[in-house]
């Protein structure tokens, strides 16, 4: 009698051949622990935001694309950042040669940033930015710009990733040690909290630690550990957590696994809701676990990419039936260069297809109640608490973080994968099975290597007709900041405003705070 194999999630979670039991029963959308949806009505009142992630080359270039996304209906922007201007250095370093506008947009100033909106009334528009070192001074940045829209700052909506330590664990994007590191975010939090209260002031990512190859139990135990490190450090600071956790959302990936990934996003909202409460939270907005979700950039193959537009499409379908709050679908070809226009165009219309044809919005959490999805949002929810528990025994996630935990085991669990790819355990149609005579692919788009110059040319330019003493001034003014206790963000926004670069920004700090070598 033939054995039949053992059948599991990506994250060992064993599958039964058959489920006839759950006791989910009672839990309702938009109530706590919200593991249903954080609406009542959630895609009934209205869909997700189809926010598409773009960014490279100049601001210029960018620019173009953001009005090119919100032709063809896009509701939400996404601005992905160039190495340099993520790690705190400007175009015309040493350091940035190679780099300059390659996995994102190269920004140096706030003259960069009102090239990149131009046309763009950020009154009008929410905007996600994806940087971290330097979210400080891109958020000021985009303030400056607003205030010079005669936006007002206290309707302003947006978010800012702002997450640090996942930098350490996943991603390598850090500048500064995590004490002062930590200091920005909370000041970011008790800035925002004040003055642009509608900005999301973190989005802590467990995209990134599933990108480095992750189960997709430890991406969601790992981010909510982040999550509850910075609660701490809020709390720390003595802001209040019924306010400043409002603004707090999360970034998730979305990987193959159908069914685990959308249990994977109940379980988080409701691990974070009893987090929250257990960490004083009464307002049940703070105890809301609001997200965005990407759909697995490290799913797509080079091998027959056209293959990528049914991954993706799989993907964004499990993130909506998971209840996410806005979502950015991948383009086919990003395996092989950044993504063409017409490539953008299909991730976008695969939405507006699940949005506005598929039916699935018509009635909340429709898989609430199946005995498969409840039982393993149970198994997940006990799985990911596992390694919370252990992460806690630690002193947290910064000195998880500190003790190579979470990076060991992202790299076993990375390693597996690999050998069941290599072994045939684990098909990828295209890869490891199913293959054909592979056809040359044409590259869709390639940043010119002249953009560096290009950059240099305006930062030039910008500091021959600036006010220098300005800004002189303004750094001076920021690193007496930094050597103290206030709030930091007042400081990059006046630097900001008088055209301070990135560069000069990061630099002053780096001066007080120093670099972190891992």
């Amino acid at each position: 009698m033939k054995v039949e194999k053992k059948r599991t999630t990506s994250s060992d979670i064993e599958i039964k051949e058959v489920y006839t039991t759950h006791s989910n029963m009672n839990e309702l959308p938009g109530e706590f622990p919200f593991t249903r949806g954080i609406q009542k009505d959630m895609y009934r009142g209205k869909p997700w935001t189809m926010r598409q992630y773009a960014g490279f080359s100049t601001a210029e270039e960018s620019n173009k694309r953001y009005h090119y996304l919100l032709r063809q209906g896009t509701t939400g922007l996404s601005v992905a950042f160039d190495l340099p201007t993520q790690i705190g250095y400007d175009s015309d370093h040493e350091l940035s040669e190679g780099e300059v506008g390659k996995v994102g947009v190269a920004i140096d100033s706030l003259k960069d940033i009102e090239v990149l909106f131009d046309g763009i009334a950020l009154k009008e528009i929410t905007t996600s930015m994806t940087i971290n070192a330097t979210a400080p001074i891109l958020l000021a940045m985009y303030i400056a710009l607003a205030k010079k829209q005669g936006a007002n700052l206290l309707e302003l909506s947006g978010t800012i990733q702002n997450d640090i330590l996942k930098e350490y664990v996943a991603r390598g994007t850090y500048i500064y040690p995590p004490g002062p590191s930590m200091r920005l975010i909370t000041d970011v939090f008790e800035y925002c909290s004040k003055e642009v209260p509608k900005w999301n002031t973190i989005s802590i990512s467990g995209y990134h630690i599933r990108e480095a190859g992750s189960t997709a139990v430890q991406e969601l135990a790992f981010t909510l550990s982040n999550g509850k490190a910075y609660l701490k450090a809020a709390l720390g600071k003595g802001l209040d957590i019924n306010v400043f956790a409002k603004r707090i959302s999360f970034f998730f990936n979305c990987h193959n696994n159908f069914f685990e990934e959308i249990a994977k996003f109940r379980a988080a909202r409701r691990m974070w809701a009893n987090i929250t409460k257990q960490m004083g939270a009464t307002d049940p907005s703070a105890q809301k676990l609001r997200f965005h979700t990407q759909t697995g950039g490290s799913t797509l193959t080079a091998q027959q990419p056209t293959n990528n537009i049914v991954r993706v499409s799989n993907q964004a379908l499990a993130a909506v039936l998971g209840g996410t709050q806005s979502l950015h679908t991948n383009g086919f070809d990003e395996a092989i260069s950044l993504p063409s226009e017409a490539a953008a165009k299909i991730a976008l219309r695969t939405q507006q297809i699940i949005a506005f044809e598929t039916g699935v919005t018509d009635t909340v959490d429709p898989l609430a109640g199946s005995y498969f999805i409840e039982a393993l949002t149970n198994e997940i929810e006990n799985a990911a608490q596992l390694y919370i528990n252990k992460i806690d025994s630690m002193g947290g996630a910064v000195k998880a973080i500190e003790l190579g935990f979470m990076q060991q085991e992202i790299a076993t669990s990375a390693y597996q994968y690999q050998r069941e790819i290599e072994n045939g355990d684990r098909i990828l149609v295209g890869v490891n099975n199913f293959l054909q005579k592979e056809e040359v692919q044409n590259i869709s788009y390639k940043v010119n290597d002249l953009i560096r110059i290009i950059q240099t040319e305006k930062l030039n330019e910008l500091k021959q007709t600036r006010d220098n003493n300005k800004v002189s001034i303004a750094l001076r003014q920021l690193k007496t900041a930094a050597n103290g206790t206030e709030n930091i963000m007042p400081y990059i926004l006046k630097a900001v405003e008088v055209y301070a670069t990135v560069g000069e920004i990061a630099d002053t700090l780096r001066e007080v705070f120093g670099e972190y070598m891992g």
